[in-house]
């Protein structure tokens, strides 16, 4: 049997593990959203500025409201208001209280039918007021909620998590003259995502849960673990050629999006 010399076998031992393939790729924003509004109103405030890190459900930007917030004020009030309720309570009580007394008085002959039967007649007209009382007022609460509704629609919150691309629109415009223009554009950056064009023979080899090492263009630098997330199932003829995604953490917005990079897809066992 022949026998390895020391340097080789010293260079088996210790040889780093070799990855199975690397390609370009470039990091990517998850989602890039554009802020626009809902209502034509003009912008009273803008929150935020260029590069903030904003959270989601954050105001960003507010809409003049002065309507809107009188309307409001109006119908909590209606809402609240218990006065009908409670005189249409005080009349049924007293029809109670003259019914008994009727019902009472009929059996022992002192009144006539017709009498006691006017007393009945006005207790159920006092309970109908009593229903119809609590359903103006159960009314009045549903115009409330729609009235703040209303009312939110002139705050814009932010969708996500991220960071302020940009800002297209100041304090004074309007913010909703037209669909095609927001108000802000704002980027999701935790996690990233990293696209790779990869050759179409690639197919099957990548598969869907493989980790990778993404190692971003100088001055970014570093090495990175992420995972494989999609896997293209169609392969573009005309350029022989299959998509991958991968997830790359990003908790303190560290890298940046839109930065080359290289990637090092891992054995899958490794």
């Amino acid at each position: 049997m022949k026998r390895l010399s020391v340097p080789l076998v010293a260079a088996l031992l210790f040889a780093p593990p070799a990855t199975a393939v690397e390609f370009d790729c470039m990091i990517e924003a998850r989602q890039s959203v554009e802020i626009r509004s809902s209502v034509e109103a003009v912008i009273e405030s803008v929150r935020v500025r260029r590069g903030d890190l904003v959270r989601k459900g954050q105001v960003l930007v507010t809409l003049e409201s002065g309507p809107e917030r009188a309307a409001l004020a109006l119908a909590q009030s209606r809402a609240q208001n218990q006065g009908e309720i409670k005189l249409a309570e005080a009349r049924l009580d007293i029809a109670t209280k003259k019914l008994k007394r009727a019902e009472d008085l009929f059996k022992q002959n002192f009144i006539s039918a017709n009498s006691r039967d006017e007393a009945e007649a006005d207790f159920r007209l006092a309970s109908e007021e009593v229903l119809r009382a609590t359903e103006n007022q159960r009314i009045a609460m549903l115009e409330a909620q729609r009235t703040a509704e209303i009312l939110a629609l002139r705050t814009v919150r932010s969708p996500i998590t991220g960071v302020v691309v940009d800002v297209m629109r100041r304090p004074g415009e309007f913010g909703a003259i037209s669909f095609k223009d927001p108000i802000m554009t704002l980027a999701e950056i935790h996690p990233l995502h990293v696209e790779a064009v990869l050759p179409a023979k690639m197919y099957g080899k990548v598969r869907f849960g493989q980790r990778a090492i993404v190692i971003p263009e100088p001055p970014i630098g570093g090495r990175y673990r992420t995972t494989v997330t999609v896997v293209d199932r169609v392969v573009d003829a005309a350029s022989g050629t299959m998509g991958v995604r991968l997830e790359l953490a990003n908790p303190k917005g560290a890298i940046p999006a839109g930065v080359r990079c290289r990637v090092d897809f891992l054995d899958p066992l490794s």
